[in-house]
């Protein structure tokens, strides 16, 4: 009981100081609203999360936003753009044909 947060405060800390808000899977209107006991309603389509689902996207929402143009699938940021038009990963040397 020293100030130990439990899933219901670190919801509510969530919802409060987050950057990036949560929009609505469902329809994506609307930004999701705290509901309840770990759990967020959206105010546009009435859509109800809670649980694992939640707790993914709030994981989400954590990620650092990506900072190249082509991202690698292997984490690298970023492919170099060869003159032939081939994307190549300097990390782990896959490439990526121009579709």
């Amino acid at each position: 009981m020293y100030g130990a947060l439990g899933k219901d405060d670190e919801m509510e800390d969530t919802f409060a100081t987050r950057s990036h808000p949560l929009t609505c899977p469902f329809c994506e209107v609307d930004e999701l609203r705290p509901f309840g006991h770990n759990s967020a309603r959206c105010g546009s389509c009435g859509g109800l999360l809670s649980g694992t689902l939640l707790e993914t996207l709030q994981r989400i929402i954590k990620l650092p936003d990506v900072v190249g143009g082509h991202a690698c699938e292997c984490g690298h940021p970023e492919m170099r753009h060869l003159p032939d038009g081939v994307y190549r990963c300097p990390a782990c040397g896959s490439e990526v044909l121009p579709a």
